[in-house]
């Protein structure tokens, strides 16, 4: 079992970190960015997809922005979707992009409730919704592995999960991604307390065939607040187990900024991860729910690569 604190006293002893800095956004008001995708390539243009947000809301829209003189603009001819935290991938030649929408909680109506919501196309001008999560579900993530089957990880809360917990199944193709497949998924062995929960953010395919996941690890302290830590893990499906856990970065390694909340203070949260070719990588987070920042590490992954030619 891994834990907020393990892992930290862990890190502590390993910082590789460099270069942490900001993200700037125009062209949304005062409205803030954060929660971040990787940039990725769609039609030759880098983009980033992010949560873009009034302070005193959690009514969110994700735009899709460009990037020329070190600012962020959305891209005008994509449309923005009533989303929250985007992801994509890329499975059997299409873009997938998805979302958490929200909607009046259908018990309390002082509440809402989420699920999550999946586009497809060939590029971003031609998506098309195709399915959606189980109600209460964030944190689903898809990445087509060396067969050619897709792996789906889950997020199940409640009796399943407790306070969140990765699962995981997988499916031949996009039309098996239905929400009762998705609520299916059995429980990667025991990997979060109790009174802890996480998710994965990113899957990444290594360069051996085996799976890296991005994801995030979290706890409430005696206060009531938050605290979010980007992981790292590597996962065998196989054995349906997680190894390797470990934080990458936290809240102390960024600049100094707002947080939407105070108790969202010491909240980073996993957008997505760039591997490089000189065995670095670029993180890319939110930060407090509030800011969009990026910083360069030793890539996390390359160790699970070079652990399996050894063996």
């Amino acid at each position: 079992m891994f834990t907020v604190q393990s892992l930290l006293d862990d890190y502590q002893k390993r910082k590789t970190l460099e270069r942490a800095e900001k993200l700037i956004f125009t062209g949304i008001g005062d409205r803030d960015v954060y929660n971040i995708t990787a940039p990725f390539d769609d039609n030759g243009e880098w983009i980033i997809a992010g949560r873009v947000e009034a302070r005193d809301t959690e009514h969110s829209e994700v735009v899709f922005f460009v990037e020329k003189n070190n600012v962020w603009t959305p891209k005008e001819d994509l449309r923005a979707y009533q989303l929250q935290d985007p992801f994509l991938c890329f499975i059997h030649g299409q873009l997938v992009f998805g979302g958490v929408e929200i909607f009046p909680h259908p018990e309390n109506n002082n509440a809402l409730s989420w699920r999550t919501v999946f586009y497809k196309g060939d590029n971003l001008s031609k998506m098309e919704q195709f399915t959606t999560g189980p109600d209460g579900m964030k944190d689903i993530r898809l990445i087509e592995l060396t067969n050619g089957t897709i792996g789906v990880f889950t997020r199940p809360q409640g009796e399943k999960g407790g306070r969140g917990k990765i699962g995981f199944t997988a499916i031949d193709n996009l039309d098996e991604l239905q929400s009762e497949t998705i609520a299916n998924a059995s429980l990667i062995q025991e990997h979060f307390v109790e009174d802890e929960w996480g998710g994965a953010n990113e899957v990444h395919l290594l360069a051996n065939g085996e799976i890296g996941i991005l994801g995030h690890i979290a706890r409430f302290d005696h206060e009531g607040s938050r605290h979010y830590y980007p992981i790292t893990c590597h996962y065998d499906p196989t054995l349906n187990r997680i190894t390797n856990m470990e934080i990458i970065a936290t809240r102390d390694d960024f600049p100094e900024g707002p947080a939407k909340r105070p108790d969202l203070q010491d909240v980073l949260f996993s957008g997505g991860l760039i591997r490089k070719e000189n065995g670095q990588a670029v993180l890319y987070v939110g930060v407090s729910d509030a800011e969009a920042h990026r910083v360069t590490l030793t890539d996390p992954f390359a160790k699970y690569e070079k652990d399996s030619m050894i063996n």
